[in-house]
């Protein structure tokens, strides 16, 4: 430990290096960056027919809300660095922190080589320059994708929110030229439209769409993971969350139900949806159509490559607090003395992210590519597990720290925080129930679902690679926990002067 503290001084003793550079309108774009996943609104809509629109919308009203409201007030009461790690510190000790946080972060890195690196592969492949997979140019560009994210996760948040900023803008102009074509080709080539009872929510659509949806509109506490590099928290990260959740809700709603309203079923695919749709809507330009489809596909990869700049930004910072504060090996608990970012978490990322993009190039068909997705699957789907803890957390502080001060709080008092952590509670457990058992729910209200097709594997095969993925990244957890309370520092710990000010203030008013 004195070695790490000689060579950059450890996080814990040194919080001024925290430089205070994110203001409001950076708040606002970041938590755009992470909430709006405009890669996934092809895969909503294709997953879901009509009813995707009317689960979207449902999911916005009674998960985003008070999603958002809970956020708010955490984000807003206790905006420390690395804020859902402190959060679950704080409600549930240091052991349900560590493991939230290592599903909360893990989840990212894997993301970003094994599926945000492949998409803009496939985007460059179908619409800029043919390349082969396996090929030297594919490992070569899925690299330099997976790097670029890490450099730009390593560089001062002071320049980096720039291209976070640039990011999210771009992200919600594709957006609106994509509805504006629309509407164009609307014009031209009519509607295709559905019947009134197609939109009528069944239990059927709402297994085939909720999961992607949670999956895609989570993120409002990422910002968090930089609170003490925010200017105002108390006062920004309420108005952030709420202009962020507001956006981001129309840009899914307009246009998966323009989508659904003008294209046919089999214009519609899956990951690569969006781009398809484009594609498609953009015919209405003619000869010019396709240097602009050129232009929104090198658009579309610089916004997938801002999307996992922006949550290895926020989900680094939450590992790395882990470490400071003794959950995780110390060695990664330190932020760079110059760059003020947690390199060592930020190299770390970018490790994992080339192993699972190597893997996932070599091993893409057969029997082992199958199981392969199914590791996939359950290693990226780990963020919504991570909620599990973090939502409870809310209700916990709330009732362990009643004196602490809250510049926001989710209205209605302890009953309407209660309500309000119960809905999202049950969501992300619906949602976390399907991807590790998917076809339990399905079987339970009679609705089809063929597995090996789905899968391409037996239920036996999925089980023991997903309840194994998991059990790995908890032994991967329980080893870094142990690792780091070997050198336990006590009062020396990230949280400890947190909790010491947390308990002073409330034996004062209490």
């Amino acid at each position: 430990m004195s070695t790490v503290v000689e060579q950059e001084e450890a996080v814990s003793e040194h919080d001024s290096r925290f430089r205070p550079s994110l203001g409001r309108f950076d708040i606002i774009l970041m938590s755009i960056a992470a909430t709006l996943s405009i890669d996934t609104i092809g895969q909503i809509a294709a997953n879901g027919g009509a009813q995707a629109f009317t689960w979207t919308a449902v999911i916005a009203l009674t998960f985003m809300l008070p999603y958002g409201l809970i956020m708010a007030e955490l984000g807003s009461s206790f905006p420390q660095e690395g804020g859902p790690y402190v959060w679950v510190r704080l409600a549930m000790g240091r052991f349900h922190a560590a493991l939230s946080t290592m599903l909360y972060w893990v989840t990212n890195p894997v993301w970003l080589g094994g599926s945000l690196a492949f998409l803009a592969m496939a985007t460059w492949s179908d619409f800029i320059v043919k390349t082969g997979s396996g090929s030297f140019g594919d490992y070569a560009f899925k690299l330099i994708f997976i790097w670029a994210a890490i450099v730009a996760a390593i560089s001062s948040l002071r320049y980096g929110k720039w291209l976070l900023n640039i990011g999210a803008i771009v992200k919600v102009g594709l957006v609106v030229v994509f509805v504006v074509t629309l509407i164009v080709y609307a014009s031209q080539h009519g509607v295709h439209g559905y019947a009134a009872g197609d939109f009528s929510p069944t239990t059927g659509g709402f297994l085939a769409s909720a999961p992607v949806i949670l999956f895609a509109v989570v993120g409002f506490e990422a910002q968090n993971g930089a609170a003490e590099e925010m200017r105002n928290p108390k006062r920004d990260v309420p108005v952030g969350i709420g202009s962020s959740a507001l956006v981001s809700a129309l840009c899914y709603l307009v246009p998966i139900f323009g989508i659904l309203m003008v294209l046919p079923s089999n214009k519609i695919s899956g990951a690569a949806g969006f781009m398809d749709a484009i594609r498609t809507v953009f015919s209405v330009y003619g000869g010019a159509s396709t240097g602009l489809l050129k232009l929104v596909a090198i658009l579309f990869i610089f916004v997938l490559f801002t999307q996992g700049a922006a949550w290895m930004i926020a989900s680094d910072r939450v590992q790395a607090i882990a470490g400071a504060d003794g959950t995780f090996p110390r060695y990664f608990g330190v932020f760079s003395k110059n760059l003020g970012t947690p390199l060592r978490v930020n190299i770390l990322s970018g490790v994992v992210a080339t192993v699972f993009t190597i893997v996932a190039t070599k091993v893409t068909s057969g029997s082992a590519g199958a199981a392969f997705e199914v590791v996939l699957n359950v290693a990226v789907s780990t963020l919504l597990l991570s909620y599990l803890w973090i939502f409870l957390a809310a209700w916990i502080l709330r009732r362990k720290y009643p004196h602490a001060e809250r510049p926001y709080r989710v209205p209605g008092g302890r009953i309407g925080m209660g309500v309000a952590t119960f809905v999202i509670y049950a969501w992300v457990a619906v949602g976390s129930w399907t991807t590790v058992f998917p076809d339990t729910i399905e079987r339970l209200f009679g609705v089809g679902y063929d597995f090996e097709d789905s899968w391409g594997v037996s239920r036996l095969t999925f089980e023991v690679f997903t309840l194994g993925t998991l059990a790995v990244i908890t032994i991967c957890c329980l080893a870094g926990y142990l690792v780091g309370r070997r050198t336990d520092t006590g009062a020396g710990d990230f949280s400890a002067a947190i909790i010491a000010e947390l308990e002073a203030n409330e034996k004062a008013q209490g």
